[in-house]
């Protein structure tokens, strides 16, 4: 099979390809059941349980394709299409040793904590863990970190349009961002959870045309390789072998810096912390089914690199032209972040057409969606009703949920245009990770582990850590020669710099966390029920049928993650 690209990827009109009727009306539907399934379940969202939490009713296959598909938003498709046309198979490290280990440590070992408290957000367990204090740091940073996110993800979007469709990217950014705001404040997470699974399914329909045409033309996994060997320089095609040194694969970086700053703090820090996946299980209906929702999410996130790493790849064995950093684009250049619309306009026909960009709309919706609903459950619960109003009603707080829904869109449009100033949507996505999630697993971990942790242990911990983070990263920008200082190495490129500052970050945070617990009082041991492992008692499963048990299971994706790094080493 054979595919012969336009002459000019841009007409006059500034667009690749045009939509048919058929294109349309897949579109069209689309935004018209993600609004009827708002509306529908509005009458479901009358207390503020149900608005936030999903009257904690979710069997533990909804919340785990809920778990998983807020997770697969426009900044997973777009943005690791384009990490791997920057840095090759090594940005399928982002899932295998960044997402199955920590995803099945949540489910086993935190989320028994998390259901257990019934807190309503991580920031509330830390209120309950260490005070007031660590609460309101860890909800302001975790809503501004969400608002940012939300900007990745409007972003991303207008880039499909405007490169697909040749639609003015303000206008794409508005059109799909009040469709989330309607649907969100209308049925609350109720219906961004089945309006996730939906997407869940129309993300893989719509994707998968990519790989299995783009395999097509290459001529298999063997042809692709082939390929990408003649046409760049470096190995962009092994996971373990060039990371030997820093001068010897396309990211710059050293295995320890993969496995202990990715690994160790990104991966659990992300995967255990933020708020916008966690919200997912801890709407499940029992303790069980809260911890099976991210082991059973893990096994699906193991094929995700099929429609979002595997683009990147194809486009770097078959694209005519080479990408630039979004910093250097000028006329008549694509970025990196154009990969996935870019290789959708190379294979796609009527129909198709219509239903990959279908696809990325809906990526857009879910993690736009995650994120605002992530964030109106932060705003109302850890910052809203502790500080400015404890003696507000039920039916005030559903409403105040609502409006901070709106609100965080309104701000997460502001927030959009900070990606242009990134090489791509990755290195600014991970850069906002190691500033506020990597130092806020520590707290969280030692919280959970370790019942010598105080109040004021917590807070300075997690604050140290943030502005440690923050400062290192300001360094870099103002004196870009002290990466070396940062990575470890002179060779090292700013990919690493995010994975090393996460983990120094990290160990900042808990050395002083430790350091200040150690010379202050900690609450009595009545206080931390439930809250720390010494004094919780967690209900066993050892009567159920092996197959049914949350450890069976997790072996199981312990065993598929070992097979998977000796097949692609």
């Amino acid at each position: 099979m054979s595919f012969v690209l336009p002459a000019l990827w841009l007409s006059e009109g500034g667009r690749l390809i045009s939509l048919t009727v058929p294109d349309l009306s897949i579109i069209v539907l689309y935004f018209a059941m993600v609004l009827g399934i708002g509306l529908y379940l509005r009458k479901f969202s009358s207390t503020s349980d149900d608005f936030f939490m999903a009257g904690r009713d979710m069997t533990a296959w909804v919340a785990g394709l809920s778990f998983l598909s807020a997770n697969l938003g426009a900044l997973e498709l777009m943005g690791w299409a384009a990490a791997a046309y920057q840095y090759g198979i090594l940005a399928t490290h982002f899932y295998w040793i960044a997402a199955f280990p920590s995803m099945v440590f949540l489910g086993l070992v935190m989320m028994p904590f998390y259901y257990i408290s019934k807190t309503h957000s991580v920031p509330g367990y830390l209120q309950l863990r260490y005070g007031e204090s660590t609460r309101a740091l860890s909800g302001i940073s975790f809503a501004f970190m969400t608002v940012l996110m939300s900007g990745i993800n409007m972003y991303a979007m207008a880039l499909v349009m405007k490169v697909v469709l040749g639609w003015n990217i303000h206008f794409s950014i508005w059109v799909s961002s009040l469709t989330v705001a309607a649907y969100v404040t209308l049925g609350g997470l109720y219906s961004a959870i089945f309006n996730e699974v939906l997407q869940f399914f129309l993300i893989w329909l719509g994707a998968l045309t990519i790989p299995i045409l783009g395999l097509i033309e290459a001529g298999g996994w063997n042809g692709l390789v082939a390929r990408i060997h003649e046409r760049v320089q470096g190995d962009y095609t092994h996971l373990w072998g060039p990371l030997g040194s820093f001068s010897s694969n396309p990211m710059g970086v050293h295995w320890t810096g993969i496995l202990f700053g990715l690994g160790g703090v990104i991966a659990f820090g992300y995967w255990t912390t933020d708020f916008l996946v966690v919200q997912r299980a801890m709407a499940a209906q029992d303790l069980r089914s809260a911890k099976m929702a991210p082991i059973i999410a893990s096994y699906f996130k193991m094929i995700v690199p099929l429609i979002v790493i595997l683009p990147g790849l194809l486009a770097l064995a078959v694209l005519p032209f080479n990408l630039v950093p979004e910093s250097a684009v000028g006329p008549g250049l694509h970025s990196y972040n154009e990969v996935l619309p870019l290789m959708l306009a190379r294979y796609c026909g009527p129909g198709l057409l219509g239903l990959g960009v279908t696809a990325l709309i809906a990526g857009f919706m879910s993690g736009m969606a995650g994120n605002v609903s992530a964030f109106a459950t932060v705003w109302t619960y850890d910052i809203y009703r502790p500080y400015m109003n404890r003696r507000g009603t039920d039916k005030h707080y559903v409403r105040v949920g609502r409006w901070s829904t709106i609100v965080g869109v309104i701000a997460s449009i502001g927030t959009a245009y900070l990606v242009t100033h990134f090489k791509s949507i990755m290195d600014y996505m991970q850069a906002l990770v190691s500033f506020f999630i990597a130092p806020l697993f520590g707290t969280v971990i030692l919280g959970m582990l370790w019942k010598r942790g105080t109040a004021k242990g917590g807070f300075w911990g997690l604050l140290t850590g943030t502005l440690a983070s923050i400062g290192m990263y300001t360094a870099v920008v103002i004196h870009p020669a002290w990466l070396r200082y940062v990575a470890l190495s002179t060779d090292a490129k700013p990919m690493a710099e995010n994975l090393y500052r996460a983990l120094w970050s990290w160990l900042i945070c808990v050395f002083v966390t430790v350091g200040v617990s150690m010379f202050t009082t900690p609450k009595p041991a009545e206080e931390l029920q439930g809250l720390v492992r010494a004094y919780t008692i967690i209900p066993s499963d050892g009567d159920l049928p092996l197959h049914k048990r949350p450890i069976f299971w997790g072996v199981g994706v312990a065993v598929l993650f070992a097979v998977l790094q000796i097949i692609f080493w």
